[in-house]
């Protein structure tokens, strides 16, 4: 069973910030990380599920043409909302996931502390419309916890595990660190190309 709804409307109802996003500096460290992995400097149109209160979100929004951000729960996307409103890029919505989904592609999708509250059935059901709204030659980023949490289904090494299962993904970057697992992939091109790597993308290999 997926993690309830009611424990996000909990966490939320006790604090505007319950995991200290915008202040505590292990995470501004893994957003820095995380944004500094992507293996392109600049991309169209990304998605980033389960935003919280828009940290990652305005550091994406400076590598990113148009940023699509949502959170099923009604006070983080009025954080997130607020975090973003000078940056006219960035549009945030409330969603529930894996049942509601945003119409078209993107050539980024970020899953960031998301993935582990999914039950078997869920998870497959929202990676599969991950890999499907991916664009070929598009990157995922997955960032995950990598402790035992009571609320966590799985953690960062039993979700790697799972992704190196997709067959349309190809790993680009592994940064592995004793707190998370922060990976990249590449969507292979419709001709079956593996996605090239930074330097191969300019011709240094």
């Amino acid at each position: 069973m997926s993690t309830a709804a009611s424990y996000f409307d909990d966490m939320y109802r006790g604090s505007e910030d319950p995991w200290s996003l915008a202040s505590r500096w292990y995470e501004q460290r893994k957003y820095d990380l995380t944004v500094a992995a992507l293996p392109r400097p600049r991309y169209r149109s990304a998605f980033e599920p389960g935003c919280s209160v828009g940290e990652l979100t305005a550091r994406l929004a400076e590598r990113c043409d148009e940023v699509l951000a949502c959170d099923r729960v009604g006070s983080a996307v009025a954080s997130a909302t607020r975090r973003t409103a000078q940056l006219p890029r960035v549009t945030v919505r409330q969603l529930t996931l894996p049942e509601q989904w945003p119409a078209g592609t993107f050539d980024l999708i970020v899953l960031s502390e998301l993935l582990y509250y999914f039950d078997a059935h869920d998870l497959t059901r929202l990676l599969d419309r991950t890999v499907e709204a991916l664009e070929p030659g598009g990157t995922l980023v997955t960032v995950h916890w990598n402790h035992p949490v009571e609320e966590h289904a799985r953690t960062g090494d039993d979700l790697a595990v799972i992704l190196a299962g997709i067959p349309e993904l190809g790993l680009l970057a592994n940064h592995r660190e004793d707190d998370f697992v922060l990976q990249v992939f590449g969507r292979a091109h419709t001709d079956g190309g593996r996605p090239l790597s930074p330097a191969a993308r300019e011709g240094l290999v």
